[in-house]
């Protein structure tokens, strides 16, 4: 009897040529492969940046002055600050930094250059929204600099005994919500989206493609449902789990991490409830779209890169470019994480989270809309 030979070169050629033709059938998967890397090297390689810069910052100038003009001017050639708005109140002031419009309110007080050129050395308060320390650290450092080289040319001549070894004015920083600059408050909140996001989205990205695979998809079809009424009975059970999430997490912020929690909690878990939803949508929407659950998987991983990278979760979102920060504003996970640090750190309450609730809401519903048509395609 002839020996068979261990390795056949022919039959190790089919099984190649079998496993190219099961890729090219296999176009999403492909893609996948291909996509991947190349949105890791545009995100990696354009959009992520440690020290960002024109920050938008406003300012609250009770002086008029030629030396409180010099500050400003200052201030607005550096590359940290960019001034978006005049304010009149502390009142705006407090408001424009509670909603994250800003990130800086810089105060040039009422008789600053008078009492400059008294030699009283007045005060310029800088308050930062530090929610981020790693959005505002850099642009904190540069101040004390820029502030003692601003009033080089105003104080010569006879003013020169002015400028002094420490400086003719006083510098005071004042950075709000996380004094202390402490990274856990920062980062511990986010978790919450981010959690949400990866398991709801993986979750029900499963749920229909799972009917599929175990020969349950013709039993739901048959059935006298509409389209909404499955999506929706598949994801109401998960809003449920999605909330068990959301109290573990503030019960480790809470007892294992002190995060400070300032707002109010039945507003987060009312937010919550809208972000669950927006995530549970996206995962359905891709459930209709995939043919088998390693695809469903796939997308689920190309929806949260971004997420994770662009939200503002990982690296400062005004540290990036405006084309990143465009894509950034379309995702549910950076609008939430505005709102759930808001309300933790800030105390901000429905009104000021009102404008990143609505766009979540917003995604959810062109999201299960997308859902809802691509399934009534498999009815036919």
């Amino acid at each position: 009897m002839k020996k068979r030979p261990p390795l056949s070169f022919a039959r190790f050629w089919a099984i190649v040529i079998k496993e190219f033709v099961q890729m090219r059938r296999d176009r999403l998967t492909f893609g996948m492969i291909i996509g991947i890397p190349v949105v890791q090297l545009m995100l990696f390689g354009y959009a992520i940046n440690g020290d960002p810069k024109h920050l938008p910052t406003a300012v609250l100038l009770a002086d008029n002055g030629q030396q409180g003009r010099s500050i400003l001017s200052a201030l607005k050639n550096s590359d940290y600050f960019r001034f978006v708005r005049e304010l009149h109140t502390e009142a705006e002031a407090d408001a424009a930094l509670a909603r994250g419009e800003v990130q800086f309110v810089v105060t040039i007080p009422e008789n600053f250059s008078r009492n400059l050129l008294r030699g009283e050395k007045p005060t310029v308060l800088v308050e930062a929204d530090a929610t981020d320390p790693s959005a505002t650290g850099n642009a904190i450092a540069s101040l004390r600099t820029l502030l003692g080289s601003a009033l080089q040319q105003d104080l010569k001549g006879p003013l020169s005994f002015l400028a002094g070894s420490d400086g003719p004015i006083n510098l005071r920083v004042h950075a709000r919500y996380n004094p202390e600059g402490i990274s856990q408050y920062n980062i511990v909140p986010g978790l919450m989206g981010v959690v949400l996001t990866m398991t709801m989205v993986m979750i029900t990205g499963l749920a229909i493609t799972r009917e599929r695979e175990r020969g349950t998809m013709e039993n739901l079809l048959s059935m006298p449902t509409r389209p909404l009424e499955v999506l929706l009975g598949k994801i109401i059970p998960y809003i449920f789990v999605g909330y068990i999430q959301v109290g573990l997490i503030l019960a480790a912020a809470r007892f294992l991490f002190h995060i400070p929690m300032t707002g109010s909690i039945p507003l987060l878990l009312l937010t919550s409830l809208v972000f669950i939803a927006a995530n549970l949508a996206m995962g359905i929407t891709f459930s209709t779209l995939a043919k088998n659950q390693l695809q469903a998987v796939q997308m689920t991983f190309f929806f949260f890169l971004p997420s994770l990278l662009l939200s503002g979760f990982m690296f400062p979102f005004r540290g990036m470019p405006e084309w990143a920060q465009a894509i950034g504003e379309i995702l549910p996970l950076t609008h939430f994480l505005r709102v759930i640090r808001g309300i933790l750190l800030k105390g901000n309450g429905f009104e000021e989270v009102l404008l990143q609730l609505w766009q979540i809401a917003l995604f959810a519903v062109v999201v299960l809309a997308v859902g809802v048509k691509r399934y009534r395609k498999t009815l036919d």
